[in-house]
């Protein structure tokens, strides 16, 4: 017989530093070997996930382009919607239906542009008779008021959100489970579990005296003023350099070519490489990267999984946040985002972040303490996770055996 797989999708690459940290941590928590769907499944080998799953890439149109005129043909006269899933999923569908099926959540429920194809991949597994799980995400409670995504995000068997505001907001459109809706949890996000690797680091960046920074061309894209984002990053650099005798180390988190930190991060850097106290960090896998920002003094970063990884390792940090997820995370940590999140569209002054950061700077030790005070049990619940998705694939494989 046939061997029976986990199946990870929804996972658009580890270019992405945040989906590869979500996947890596995964896949160490739950006993079952991880079959991971990815949309660019090289850049997963190159990073950390090649020896933590079989890694199968999505067959891709834009590869196939005959394929495309075909099944786009194919779904007009049909309506078949889910053609295209089966499609790009290939082999995943053919055969009796995998148990149990997870929606790598994140903040892809964030996205217009990805609501479509998670509508599709759901309605398909479902059709197969694959139990879904939608895990670890953040969900805007305005978007939950849409009729298509509340009769898609009912169709899951189970919804993990990582933060507080999405589960309420989860909790109120569903409320308890009667038998036709999801059950809604909430547990932290997977990635606070993640493990650091140190490599050697680099001249110039001083443990314990450097202040991690990382920008992304996302928030740029979601501020009101155009170019005060970077305007206000340039501004808090100026006031570090000026009035302490910390280093500055630009940190990328997201390499895409068509959504690059290294781009902003390099502007940055030559703004100001005349003065010696800024340094670029190059690429690396997931837990490389949070081996840099767990030895900063203070992190001040757009990527959540960039802050996600100085939070676990109880660096001060200062969200330049732009939805949900920011939000919910601080307030779930601190009780409050006042002073924690610093929203993108609410920058208006040139100063807004550095006073941001100057209010970090004045309540150091505190959150120091607060973060040590709540970590150890946040990352307990965080592996909750791992614990539910283990008793699902457990529970749906026996039955298939029936």
């Amino acid at each position: 017989m046939e061997e029976k797989k986990l199946i990870v999708y929804m996972h658009a690459g580890s270019g992405n530093h945040g989906c590869e940290a979500i996947v890596n941590s995964l896949c160490r928590m739950i006993k079952e070997k991880v079959t991971l769907v990815s949309y660019f499944g090289e850049e997963d080998k190159r990073y950390s996930l090649k020896d933590l799953c079989e890694i199968k890439s999505e067959r891709r149109f834009e590869n196939h382009k005959a394929a495309h005129v075909l099944y786009y043909g194919y779904r007009k006269l049909t309506g078949d919607g889910e053609s295209f899933i089966r499609y790009r999923y290939g082999d995943v569908f053919k055969g009796e239906a995998v148990p149990l099926a997870i929606s790598i959540g994140g903040d892809n429920y964030c996205y217009e542009n990805m609501l479509g194809d998670l509508r599709l991949a759901n309605s398909a597994f479902n059709k197969k008779g694959t139990k879904t799980v939608l895990l670890g995400c953040s969900i805007e409670p305005a978007l939950l008021k849409r009729k298509e995504i509340a009769e898609d995000l009912g169709k899951y068997h189970t919804i993990i959100a990582r933060e507080s505001i999405t589960y309420e907001a989860l909790r109120e459109a569903f409320g308890r489970r009667d038998g036709d809706g999801p059950e809604i949890l909430c547990f932290p996000d997977p990635a606070f579990t993640l493990s650091a690797k140190e490599l050697p680091l680099p001249e110039g960046f001083a443990a314990g005296n450097t202040v991690g920074i990382n920008v992304s061309p996302m928030i740029q894209d979601n501020e009101k003023i155009s170019g005060i984002t970077m305007e206000n990053y340039k501004e808090m650099i100026s006031y570090i350099i000026r009035n302490t005798d910390m280093q500055i180390a630009l940190i990328p988190h997201v390499v895409w070519e068509r959504n690059d930190d290294r781009k902003p991060v390099h502007a940055l850097y030559e703004a100001f490489a005349e003065t010696g106290r800024v340094i670029q960090i190059g690429d690396g896998n997931c837990q490389e990267l949070k081996g840099f920002i767990g030895r900063c003094r203070f992190f001040v970063g757009a990527r959540t999984h960039a802050t996600i990884a100085a939070y676990s390792t109880g660096v001060p940090t200062l969200v330049a946040g732009y939805s949900v997820k920011a939000r919910g995370i601080a307030r779930d940590l601190f009780g409050t985002e006042e002073n924690y999140v610093l929203p993108v569209q609410n920058l208006k002054k040139k100063d807004d972040l550095t006073k941001g950061f100057q209010w970090l700077f004045s309540h150091e030790k505190e959150i120091r303490e607060k973060l040590g005070e709540v970590m150890p049990g946040y990352k307990e619940r965080a592996l909750e996770t791992g614990k539910e998705v283990d008793r699902l694939w457990e529970e749906f494989s026996r039955r298939q055996k029936i």
